[in-house]
């Protein structure tokens, strides 16, 4: 049985693994180069599967899994490094989206 965690479970998960190091949190440039470089990492794996670039033989072949684990994993450094309630940042987004965005895309029907 797969235990789901919270938003803020995970950021807590996060925060005990990095405090736990005298080091502690990158500087905010730091984790931006961090995420700019899982993304590329990410995007790498995507674009072998899905777009016209291949690997090379030489190259590494990592899961999508492994690869946005690693972008979520940074993503919630540098949120919890600028006390970002990710949750609360995901409502306000979506708040957004549900009146801004509410008639731009077509609906699905309520029997789909």
């Amino acid at each position: 049985m797969v235990m789901t965690k919270t938003m803020e479970q995970l950021q807590q998960d996060v925060d005990t693994y990095i405090t736990g190091f005298k080091e502690g949190y990158f500087p905010p440039m730091e984790l931006i180069a961090r995420l700019t470089e899982e993304l590329g990492e990410l995007s790498r794996e995507v674009q072998d599967r899905y777009g016209m670039k291949k690997k090379k033989s030489t190259e590494a072949v990592r899961t999508l899994e492994e690869e946005t684990g690693d972008l979520l994993f940074v993503l919630i450094c540098f949120a919890n490094s600028q006390q970002i309630n990710l949750s609360e940042a995901l409502d306000t987004v979506l708040t957004k989206f549900n009146t801004r965005d509410k008639d731009r895309w077509t609906k699905k029907e309520e029997t789909e």
